[in-house]
């Protein structure tokens, strides 16, 4: 174990898992040269080189639509989108191509993309980087959701994301990039994609919550064990599918 910020545990995860697969590569805007907007691919280029630390255009269909294409052809593609915001631009790719490819080939093709981005809100940066698009993405039949919380559920669910053999859109909280938390260091840590987690032991109420909103849900439930009410907290973690059990 060892505590790191969560930019870092993703960034640990994306190292990892480089390292582990020639078929890994990262495209995405300002993923190389700049080391990430977010800093979440620091250093990356300079240990894998241009061709698995993939810089592009300002065009989120066209790397979008690429990544597809090489997941079609067995590449584990990492796709970063700057904001989730600008996910939208590459509807198409992501609505009508990755979610159905494996549904309409009869289960032949596989469509190993993991899309991973900050999504929701943030900092001074205006309503059009500040969409919440988990909403969107849940209700699309094909693709698996995971929203992260803790750098620890952050390494460990990008991890199986990008061993995973679908298509998972992988939604990260720009405020939590400065969190600290203790990370495990095992390269081979997973966590299931389809698994919601107890954050919090209680009896009496329970808040159900996902990314930051976990956070906040723990500090209310701090409030209400003040007043003597037990909370239970539950931190979704998948959004599609979702874990009714643990609803």
């Amino acid at each position: 174990m060892a505590e790191m910020e969560f930019r870092k545990a993703l960034n640990l995860a994306l190292d990892e898992e480089l390292a582990r697969d020639p078929n890994v590569f990262i495209i995405g805007e300002e993923v190389a040269e700049y080391d990430g907007a977010y800093k979440v691919t620091k250093g990356l280029l300079a240990k894998y080189g241009p061709q698995r630390v993939v810089d592009a255009p300002i065009s989120e269909s066209g790397f979008c639509g690429l990544g597809v294409g090489a997941a079609m052809a067995g590449m584990r593609p990492v796709v970063e989108f700057m904001t989730f915001s600008f996910s939208l631009v590459a509807m198409d790719q992501i609505l009508n191509n990755a979610a159905k490819v494996r549904y309409m080939s009869g289960g032949q093709v596989r469509i190993p993309i993991t899309m991973r981005g900050p999504s929701g809100v943030v900092h001074q940066l205006g309503a059009t980087h500040s969409n919440a698009t988990e909403s969107i993405f849940a209700h699309v039949p094909g693709l698996k959701v995971v929203a992260c919380s803790t750098p620890e559920n952050a390494k460990g669910l990008l991890k199986s994301a990008i061993r995973d053999d679908d298509p998972v859109i992988f939604l990260e909280s720009e405020l939590l990039y400065a969190l600290k938390g203790d990370v495990p260091d095992d390269p081979d840590y997973l966590l299931p994609l389809h698994k919601g987690r107890i954050a919090r032991e209680g009896e009496e109420v329970t808040i159900v919550a996902y990314s930051k909103r976990v956070h906040q849900a723990l500090a209310a439930a701090d409030i209400l064990a003040r007043e003597g009410i037990k909370a239970e907290v539950v931190d979704l973690v998948s959004l599609r599918p979702l874990d009714q059990d643990i609803i």
